[in-house]
């Protein structure tokens, strides 16, 4: 991995942290702040509504000032918002900078996707991609269990001075190597909406659209309720929560160091096929699982089956609009964002009503549905 990509990958690791570090808090925030957990999830919405919709402005900004360096800038402003959650002193200051944080880190693994996609030939781009997110994974698995950890021990607010801390030096050191990083063409000003145009413009982006908004709708509109479900079925603490859930990303570490053989045996479309079959199956396990145990490779099935999937959408973005690359990853990003805090506003409201059991195998089969579809597609293009 060369040295800016590695440097990328560190940026992924505290953003990933921050992005779902809040999963494994909600019922501390509920519990602080006295609100049911339905309310206190706005800690997950605010951050991920922020991070969907400010890709719109970052993938004209990508296309003019480099990928490189607009990751490079969002990672050092990502100090800002994440400090700031660590002194809110009620819920609705929570929100404000888990929104101000979104905002920035929304620059940092799209627009590092972007330069992988401009640096690195196709053919070898999903195992780069696959070794890249280690970082994101590693930063899933750090926060939510760090997350119980600081809820159990500490406090929670103490984690973010500690991803605050991570930030200002990751981003210190990426302004550094962005003085030197090539941009590229630059287009002309006031080009965005041509870009965003061209792009949708397109039949096979618009599919890979669509399945990842439905995927990030129904996975993480589903999976930030599970800690609430270990709580109040299991009466697990903070810390158990946390480790639980952190079991997530030891899934998706899995996948990583097992992409090159998952692609040789399956290829592309089986690898979304199987990715789907496993959410499902991981899902409905979760959900009907006598003890908190059984939840624990549950949780690590759906990390597994998430990257099969995600990865695989993901090395189709890079390469949907080659044209409008940035565009087309800011595109990719905001829908999947979007969607996330849609699914968790929605189907936290839903899952209050039914139960979190229902929800779980609701979102378990419909992943199917979406992967089944997404593999259907791809080959009638390929045909």
């Amino acid at each position: 991995m060369s040295q800016p990509i590695l440097l990328l990958s560190l940026a992924a690791f505290v953003a990933s942290a921050t992005t779902r570090l809040c999963d494994a808090l909600l019922p501390a925030i509920a519990g602080e702040f006295a609100v049911p957990v339905s309310a206190a999830a706005v800690a997950v919405t605010a951050f991920t509504a922020a991070y969907g919709l400010f890709q719109l402005a970052y993938g004209p900004v990508g296309a003019r000032i480099g990928p490189y360096r607009t990751a490079a800038l969002g990672t050092m402003l990502s100090t800002v918002g994440t400090l700031a959650c660590a002194f809110a002193p009620s819920l609705g200051w929570l929100a404000l900078g888990r929104a101000a944080s979104g905002l920035t880190a929304a620059a940092i693994i799209p627009m590092a996707m972007a330069h992988i996609g401009e640096s690195v030939p196709y053919e070898r781009r999903q195992a780069v991609i696959a070794r890249f997110l280690m970082g994101s994974i590693t930063g899933v698995i750090a926060g939510q269990s760090l997350a119980g950890l600081f809820a159990d021990i500490f406090t929670w607010r103490q984690l973010f001075v500690v991803l605050a801390a991570g930030f200002a030096v990751i981003g210190a050191l990426l302004l550094k190597g962005a003085a030197t990083a090539s941009t590229g063409p630059r287009p002309p000003a006031g080009a965005a909406l041509q870009q965003y145009r061209a792009v949708l413009a397109a039949p096979w982006a618009r599919v890979v659209l669509l399945t990842v908004s439905l995927e990030g709708f129904l996975c993480f509109g589903a999976y930030p309720y599970l800690s609430v479900h270990l709580q109040r079925q299991f009466g697990l603490d903070y810390l158990a929560i946390g480790l639980v859930m952190s079991a997530f990303g030891l899934g998706g570490l899995a996948y990583a160091m097992s992409v090159r053989l998952l692609l040789a045996r399956l290829g592309e479309t089986g690898l979304a096929a199987t990715g789907g079959l496993l959410l499902a199956f991981c899902y409905l396990l979760a959900a009907v699982a006598p003890v908190w145990q059984a939840v624990v490779p549950a949780t690590m099935g759906l990390g597994l089956g998430f990257y099969m999937l995600h990865n695989t959408l993901q090395t189709n973005a890079t390469q949907m609009a080659p044209e409008n690359r940035s565009a087309a990853i800011s595109l990719f990003a905001f829908c999947l964002f979007v969607s996330q805090s849609l699914g968790a506003a929605l189907l936290g409201v839903a899952g209050e009503i039914t139960g979190f059991r229902v929800l779980f195998v609701v979102a378990g089969l419909g992943l199917l549905g979406v992967a089944l579809g997404f593999r259907r597609q791809k080959r009638a293009v390929a045909v």
